[in-house]
């Protein structure tokens, strides 16, 4: 067995109730030297309540990547199951990798944004903190999360750039190494990316995005593996009630391995090297997730097919009235430095 890849299968203990596939703990390299496993379980939008007993239940089920963020507003809850999984033996804390995200109303304030994730996670440290948005917003503003100015639009910072955030970020894996393993972003395109390296001492270790066969965003994700930054791929069903489910090309693939399109959805990115983000807080679709899958070349055709036919869809875009640099997503004010 790799040695890399052995500290994330799971340990064989009363409480593992099920057999982790091996593909979904494929360790992938950071430029750091650490790896990241290759399926996560993303708890964006899972609601309050229902968070701690889906990560318990995902982590006793083989997963050891978890990904939260502060603006998620469950940290807590994924702090309660951390906490429950590792007093009970199934893992130790080093067998997990952990990722949060710094809150757009935090740019001024890193430290302070990651201490607070840490103290909700219940842990000394995260393996990975990203910025969530390149868009800092009003740290004093009328919501402690989405400040608004008076006519609705958002109350952005103008007095940092998110070059002086990354600076920021640097500054805390260089000086706080035993609470922060490793420094990325997310959100980034290659504009707002091309703008940090001119100006970085360290290479973010990962740029977090939405990914799928609607929106593979090949260009970012080329541009990413030639600058040694790892893609994490979010939304990778698309949406609820997503076309891709019903899409020729992925059922066509679907049909010849036997398994669903959420299968061969979330397998993509194992294909293009990429760790992907599976959000659930139902116990059966959190095993169905695990399933991951190898794809061959005719696979990746059709899948690739999907966008050329249908053009680009991206369905995760708040409404900061930013241009982030996204060509599907053009206007808005630009930031990027």
């Amino acid at each position: 067995m790799n040695p890399a890849l052995s500290k994330f299968i799971l340990k064989a203990t009363p409480n593992s109730i099920l057999n982790p596939q091996p593909e979904m703990n494929t360790a992938i390299p950071l430029n750091t030297g650490a790896t990241i496993p290759a399926l996560g379980l993303g708890t964006w939008q899972s609601a309050p309540g229902e968070v701690k007993k889906a990560v318990i239940h995902a982590i006793e089920g083989g997963y050891r990547h978890i990904d939260c963020a502060f603006c998620y507003q469950n940290e807590d809850e994924v702090g309660d199951a951390l906490q429950d999984v590792i007093s009970r033996g199934i893992v130790k804390r080093e067998d997990l990798f952990i990722t949060s995200k710094l809150w757009c109303t935090f740019h001024t304030r890193a430290e302070e944004g990651l201490q607070k994730s840490l103290d909700l996670l219940k842990t000394p440290y995260v393996d990975l903190y990203l910025i969530h948005w390149p868009v800092p917003m009003n740290p004093n503003g009328n919501h402690p999360l989405f400040p608004k100015l008076e006519d609705g639009a958002r109350d952005l910072d103008r007095s940092i750039s998110h070059i002086d955030t990354w600076k920021n970020m640097e500054k805390l894996y260089k000086t706080h190494p035993e609470k922060v393993k490793a420094i990325g972003v997310a959100n980034y395109s290659i504009k707002y990316l091309e703008k940090l390296l001119a100006q970085a001492s360290v290479v973010p270790a990962a740029n977090q995005i939405e990914n799928h066969p609607l929106l593979p965003q090949q260009e970012i994700v080329d541009f990413c593996k030639e600058k040694g930054i790892h893609i994490t791929a979010y939304s990778p069903l698309g949406s609820t009630g997503s076309p891709l489910f019903k899409d020729e090309g992925v059922i066509a693939v679907a049909k010849k391995h036997d398994v669903t399109p959420a299968t061969v959805l979330l397998s993509y990115h194992l294909a293009r090297n990429s760790s992907v983000l599976a959000k659930s807080v139902t116990p059966s679709r959190i095993d169905e997730n695990r399933k991951l899958i190898s794809l061959d070349k005719e696979d990746i055709e059709n899948l690739e097919a999907v966008q050329k036919k249908n053009g680009p869809t991206r369905y995760v875009y708040p409404p900061f009235g930013v241009d982030v640099g996204f060509a599907d997503k053009p206007g808005g004010i630009d930031l990027s430095g």
